[in-house]
């Protein structure tokens, strides 16, 4: 990949307002011939203010797409059998497409514990072992949503996978290591880089793909970063910053995703495109 005077802006932003729009679509046309509305449920336990804002925000895009959101909200000393109990509601629940557990959950509650009680088929958010399972041998999955989103982002933009060398730097349960089995699945060479990774510079410069996923501001310079690199920024920090340093590392790229603006629009956009189409699977499998 040959480097740009000005590197393409990887735009989610608009990429997830025209998914909405097709989602939108997708849901009115099941109503009408189907007489059935995608349904995600939503679990905030306690009161954090970011997670507060977070299902709010999941709550008015299931609006704007003709989809229902069905809010659970429990208080902070909920414990891990009661939080178990309402999964096992939902999941048996046959009006609900989709269920959502924000993270983080009170330190009381066993987090992996619940996420893996959630049913792989309802699993729309992509957090359970089975689902992560699936997504590293090929197998049908609903992925993370953001990784998803950022596969989804590379298409929009044409942007080769095939034979690339792809450096992660980061391996989260959520993000570094489904993206990197996606990837793989492209057929990708991947690497993924973490805390115990030596010469962290000298790796990530053999990316011509580098996906900023350490959750750190500003973490990736720009002198990291070979020539014409695609440079995929993960992160969002405090004061709209992302994990890789915008300023030093916009010269060196091809293709590069703005913080805020670029990754986390397509998040969303996944979580509510796996609910749609889970509740067109269910339909059709009647």
């Amino acid at each position: 990949m040959t480097s740009q005077t000005n590197p393409v802006l990887l735009d989610g932003k608009t990429l997830a307002a025209k998914i909405r729009g097709e989602l939108k679509d997708r849901s009115i046309k099941l109503q009408k011939e189907k007489g059935k509305r995608p349904v995600l449920a939503t679990i905030l336990v306690g009161a954090d203010p970011a997670s507060a804002t977070y299902v709010k925000m999941k709550g008015k895009a299931c609006e704007s797409c003709e989809m229902d959101s069905k809010k659970v909200e429990l208080p902070d000393t909920t414990t891990t059998e009661q939080l178990l109990a309402v999964i096992d509601e939902l999941n048996a629940d046959d009006t609900i497409d989709g269920i959502l557990l924000q993270h983080p959950v009170p330190s009381q509650i066993d987090e992996r514990l619940c996420f893996d009680r959630i049913l792989p088929e309802k699993d729309v958010d992509g957090v359970t072992t089975v689902g992560f399972g699936r997504i590293s041998f090929g197998l049908p999955a609903y992925a993370s949503c953001t990784p998803a989103g950022i596969m989804r982002l590379l298409a929009e933009y044409n942007i080769p996978l095939q034979g690339k060398r792809a450096v992660v730097v980061g391996r989260s349960a959520i993000l570094g290591r489904p993206l990197a089995a996606l990837l793989l699945e492209a057929n990708a060479t991947v690497t993924v880089c973490h805390s115990r990774t030596t010469n962290l510079p000298d790796v990530v410069r053999e990316g011509d793909l580098v996906f900023a996923c350490v959750g750190k501001p500003n973490f990736i310079k720009g002198d990291w970063l070979k020539e014409g690199v695609v440079l995929v920024d993960a992160g969002y920090n405090e004061g709209n910053v992302g994990d890789a340093d915008y300023e030093s590392c916009y010269p060196k790229s091809s293709f590069i995703t703005p913080v805020p603006g670029g990754v986390g629009p397509m998040t969303i956009a996944m979580l509510l495109s796996h609910t749609v189409a889970e509740a067109e699977r269910k339909v059709s499998a009647r």
